[in-house]
């Protein structure tokens, strides 16, 4: 098929790479460095196998700006740009879906249109209202984690994909053509699949992601809970863990969960909400910002006079910081007349935020009297004294 992808974040850019495996594909993007790194066999975005893949398959990938032409050739439109959350309307800003939307109705019509951006619960079925000359749009969610979002594709937990309440026999065609392109790009074999309508697989996504935060809420708290007390969070987490209906994963203790995805998720969850008894949405929307402050306090505990903050991802293996907890805990030291420096290696400017970056390691270690850090590193093993990290089990 000719396969066209607008935009080449995690989702987009490990969806044309895996498509690309056996299919034309056009990934569009607005920033011309990246589309020329891509043309390169470069990835613009820290992830081993989109990086491998890039550099060793023979892949029939092409990225371009030119949207227009792309969308124009293509049987199969893919949507896969950024939904931020917008806190003055209380839901997701999909104006990026409907800037694509709106060449796609000029220039191809007929393509099917595959959503995998996040969308408010109901999305697709008030978008069918808006653009009425676009007959073939579905909604698939992803379920991918940053830095591994190829692994996640060609390993997948599950594919789903939802269609319109009156979806037609065929656009439920090109819904089953779609999960199976995916499955013929993926090396797992027999990958739960489900079809769905639109609005109850826009619910999976937001409650999947949701009920992650809380299982990160969770574990935050049990750590406050035994820092408060003189506990081993090692120790009753481990416990906890052996029981086999919860699990020795996804536990580590961190500054709070961040990132692209549940922040966003779980706010717009509870807007969803709005009319609907609840009591446990709410709490994991608030049970993070108490831990921040936990984490604050904690931190300002030891009369620090200058905080580093080593490293603002939240977990190894990622270049992705955006909305990181570690950038809230900064503020709340700030407004408590602490300095605060940033050593991170990704940032080439002298300032981020306002707060001063460091560029030599060895100089932000000397100057700092306490190092923040929420995923360990050897680098700052050889200053433990001065190091306050919530990462007991150095994974995740």
């Amino acid at each position: 098929m000719n396969i066209a992808v607008a935009g080449t974040g995690y989702v987009g850019l490990s969806l044309s790479v895996l498509l690309a495996q056996h299919n034309s594909v056009k990934a569009v993007d607005i920033i011309p460095a990246k589309v020329e790194l891509i043309n390169q066999k470069k990835s613009p975005i820290v992830d081993k196998e989109i990086e491998e893949f890039l550099a060793t398959k023979p892949l029939n990938l092409e990225a371009t700006m030119d949207g227009e032409s792309a969308y124009r050739d293509a049987d199969l439109v893919i949507i896969a740009t950024p939904t931020n959350y917008d806190v003055e309307q209380n839901h997701f800003d999909t104006s990026s879906i409907d800037a694509v939307l709106k060449i796609v109705e000029k220039v191809n019509p007929a393509a099917t249109v595959v959503i995998k951006s996040t969308v408010p619960v109901g999305y697709l079925e008030g978008l069918r209202k808006v653009w009425p000359g676009l007959p073939n749009i579905l909604f698939s969610p992803e379920f991918l984690r940053e830095g591994r979002a190829l692994y996640d594709n060609l390993h997948p937990s599950r594919i789903i994909v939802g269609t319109p309440k009156d979806c037609t026999p065929e656009l439920r065609k090109k819904a089953k053509r779609f999960a199976a392109l995916l499955q013929e790009g993926a090396m797992d074999e027999d990958v739960p699949t489900l079809m769905v309508n639109a609005t109850e697989a826009e619910s999976i996504k937001l409650f999947a992601n949701t009920y992650l935060a809380l299982r990160v809420a969770f574990f935050n708290e049990l750590d406050t809970y035994a820092e408060v007390h003189g506990l081993d969070t090692r120790q009753i987490i481990r416990g906890v863990g052996l029981d086999p209906r919860i699990g020795s994963h996804y536990n580590n203790p961190s500054f709070g969960y961040g990132g692209y995805c549940l922040p966003k998720d779980t706010r717009q969850l509870l807007a969803n909400y709005k009319g609907t008894p609840n009591d446990i949405i709410t709490a994991i929307v608030a049970a993070n910002n108490t831990r921040k402050e936990f984490i604050a306090h904690q931190i300002l505990s030891r009369s620090p006079k200058k905080v580093g903050i080593y490293r603002l991802t939240m977990k190894a293996g990622s270049d992705n910081f955006r909305q990181s907890a570690i950038q809230d805990v900064m503020r709340l030291l700030r407004g408590e007349g602490v300095e605060v420096v940033i050593y991170e290696p990704t940032l080439h400017q002298e300032m981020f935020q306002n707060f001063p970056v460091i560029h030599d390691l060895e100089a932000f270690k000397a100057m700092s009297d306490v190092i923040v850090v929420n995923r360990m590193a050897e680098e700052v093993r050889d200053c433990l004294n001065k190091v306050y990290t919530r990462d007991l089990f150095e994974r995740d």
